[in-house]
């Protein structure tokens, strides 16, 4: 085999990940054809088939999907680089690229984030996008870190992250504090309206467990998967809402809501998302370390 050649491999990696050669060779600037030749050449140099084509996408071999494991590598090692190097190497600035999942509590990613807010040597920014867009940025390096409160799948387990539980906020009944139920759940509860997150969700999973046990059929008045909607609507509706009271803090403090009582050992859980790196910011390290007493 001849000397690997490395522009081969990198247009070889990038159909491998996307698997359509007509939207790789439109993002790399770089007509089909040549695409397509380039790739077949590396074919040739290695003596083995990394394609075969299954109606209009290329599947992977089985030597092709070893090639890639290896591509992946090289290339994600060689982006890391690039990216620390763009942020700078000098030890007296550092920067973090945060993703966090747009229907999160604003008041625990604030709660989070607030040891950056004393450090000046230390900046930070903070990217709302869905999930899958989320860990690609961790993929592809543009960002460090990922906050969510969605279990990760299996299929996502299998991806090269590293998955950490920094914090778990218990779940708890509130609403208007001139409304307050003192009675033990679902006493007291028969004609109240109920402000819910969406079906989906572990909120709302742990809420119909508590009603299934005790055969109560909640009256739904509105549901919100965003956490910002939902603390909207707990503060201005009059109806019940269940979350943690961290969401709402504000509002018990200034005496608009209070929390009722707390679900029996329900709790809402956020995690940190990274990915292995051959760096990792000090800062990012001293973060997660103070996140597990939030």
């Amino acid at each position: 085999m001849s000397r690997l050649n490395y522009h081969h491999l990198y247009y070889f990696w990038r159909v491998a990940i996307v698997g359509n050669l007509t939207q790789v060779a439109r993002e790399l600037h770089i007509s089909q054809s040549a695409l397509s030749l380039q790739i077949k050449q590396l074919e040739h140099n290695m003596g083995v088939a990394l394609f075969e084509r299954s109606g209009r996408r290329l599947v992977l071999t089985d030597m092709g999907r070893r090639v890639q494991a290896y591509a992946d590598d090289i290339f994600n090692t060689g982006e890391e680089l690039e990216s620390f190097l763009s942020k700078g190497v000098q030890v007296e600035t550092q920067h973090l690229s945060i993703g966090v999942l747009p229907t999160l509590s604003r008041n625990f990613v604030e709660h989070f984030v607030s040891p950056l807010l004393v450090k000046p040597e230390v900046s930070f920014s903070l990217t709302s996008r869905g999930m899958s867009d989320l860990l690609n940025g961790l993929t592809n390096h543009e960002l460090d870190l990922v906050l969510t409160n969605r279990p990760m799948n299996a299929e996502t387990k299998e991806a090269p992250w590293i998955v950490q539980q920094v914090s778990r906020q218990p779940l708890a009944i509130v609403g208007p504090k001139d409304s307050k139920i003192a009675t033990p759940f679902p006493q007291g509860y028969e004609s109240a309206q109920w402000i819910l997150p969406g079906k989906n969700t572990e909120i709302r999973a742990a809420f119909n467990l508590l009603c299934a046990t005790w055969q109560y059929q909640p009256n739904v008045k509105a549901e919100a998967d965003d956490m910002a909607m939902l603390r909207l609507l707990a503060r201005d509706s009059g109806a019940l809402a269940v979350l943690p009271a961290v969401v709402v803090k504000d509002e018990i403090q200034q005496g608009l809501l209070e929390e009722y009582q707390r679900l029996p050992e329900a709790y809402e859980h956020f995690y940190a998302i990274t990915t292995q790196r051959k760096f990792v910011p000090q800062v990012l390290i001293e973060l997660l370390q103070k996140s597990q007493n939030i």
